[in-house]
């Protein structure tokens, strides 16, 4: 379905866009209900009836999903950290890329192109990997060595485009003419992948949804995720309401928080926190209507503190990379705001490890040179 223009399309995976050039979504599902889960499936499967996927092919799966949910403190406030870098590459991106090369897989693609800053990349090559489908990434030259590297190890051939996210994202489309392209910001099952995080909550919580969901966002793909999938929870009348979306980007990059603001996009500027570093993000309206649709809020996040809330999250024993630690570090403006409210059950999705982003992290942790 494409929303923008109200077209409508047969379930194809290997649809990407419609013919327009406009960015696609699968219709509305159903929805499930507890009985619905199949609890001796140990990763995100557990919630294929939920899933646009026929039955009888296994999943091309690593055990993504059922990561933890932990309750924390910040700053007075009680909150409950979800540890999404607990997936097998290290970040969300693994939900929807299971369900992407799951249904790539099963029509029979054998190669794809992709085109990521670091973290969809490596994804996209670990699921194609066990999957025996080719992949091509192409990054934009300065990525996280680290994320490079893992991508490659995975099997994938690494292009460097020179210039941005954008011009990668230029270079990907071209090919796409050539090659099965599994951009993940463009990929209609990629975010089935994504909603199943609204579903893992929602059981996480006793089968129901939390009043506010904190999330950080480059193109978006958890915002619509958590969308999608709790919005289809709440058609089925298996929660009262949305949860609110409340979503911060850096401020150095922050097309969205703009959008939302209706204000003029302001100067970018280079930002530690790398993985939201998209100046024109695919799907741009529709992240701001699922904000808008939740009640939700956005905030835009200066540097210094998602440095500091990279160091407050480590001094918990929690090691991310500063793209999800700008979820962290938007608690505070949240809370003032009066968005998180003390006494209801507010969760904070970490979406990726520190492991990915040691260059960076080795500059906010310098060692000790005491003698």
């Amino acid at each position: 379905m494409d929303g923008r223009s109200g077209r409508t399309y047969p379930l194809d995976a290997l649809r990407w866009r419609g013919d327009d050039g406009g960015p696609l979504t699968v219709s509305p599902l159903p929805g499930l209900a507890p009985g619905d889960i199949d609890g001796s499936v140990r990763s995100l499967w557990r919630y294929r009836a939920a899933l646009p996927l026929p039955g009888g092919r296994p999943p091309v799966s690593l055990g993504e999903g059922m990561t933890p949910l932990v309750e924390g403190e910040w700053a007075g406030a009680r909150v409950r950290f979800k540890l999404e870098w607990f997936n097998p590459t290290g970040s969300f991106k693994d939900r929807g890329s299971s369900v992407m090369v799951s249904a790539l897989a099963a029509r029979g693609v054998r190669e794809v192109v992709e085109d990521s800053s670091g973290n969809g990349g490596s994804s996209v090559a670990a699921y194609c990997a066990a999957a025996g489908i080719g992949a091509t990434v192409l990054v934009p030259e300065g990525t996280s060595p680290a994320k490079v590297l893992q991508t490659r190890a995975y099997g994938a051939r690494i292009t460097p485009v020179p210039g941005g996210r954008e011009a990668t994202a230029a270079e990907a489309l071209r090919r796409a003419g050539e090659v099965m392209y599994a951009g993940h910001n463009w990929h209609p099952y990629f975010l089935q992948g994504t909603k199943t995080l609204a579903y893992e909550l929602w059981e996480d919580l006793g089968f129901r949804a939390p009043d506010a969901v904190v999330t950080v966002a480059g193109a978006g793909s958890t915002v619509l995720g958590c969308d999608l999938g709790f919005s289809e929870l709440l058609a089925a009348g298996r929660i009262a309401r949305l949860p609110r979306l409340l979503v911060a980007q850096p401020a150095a990059c922050a097309p969205l928080h703009a959008a939302f603001r209706s204000e003029p996009v302001p100067e970018f500027g280079p930002t530690i926190a790398e993985g939201t570093a998209i100046r024109a993000p695919v799907r741009l309206p529709e992240v701001v209507a699922a904000v808008r649709r939740s009640g939700g809020d956005m905030a835009a996040i200066p540097e210094r503190d998602i440095a500091s809330a990279v160091r407050a999250l480590a001094s918990r024993g929690l090691y991310v990379e500063p793209t999800s630690a700008t979820a962290a570090a938007a608690i505070d403006v949240f809370r003032a705001r009066g968005a998180i409210r003390d006494g209801e059950t507010t969760v904070v999705v970490l979406t990726g490890s520190g492991l990915k982003a040691t260059g960076v992290l080795a500059g906010l942790f310098p060692a000790d040179t005491a003698t």
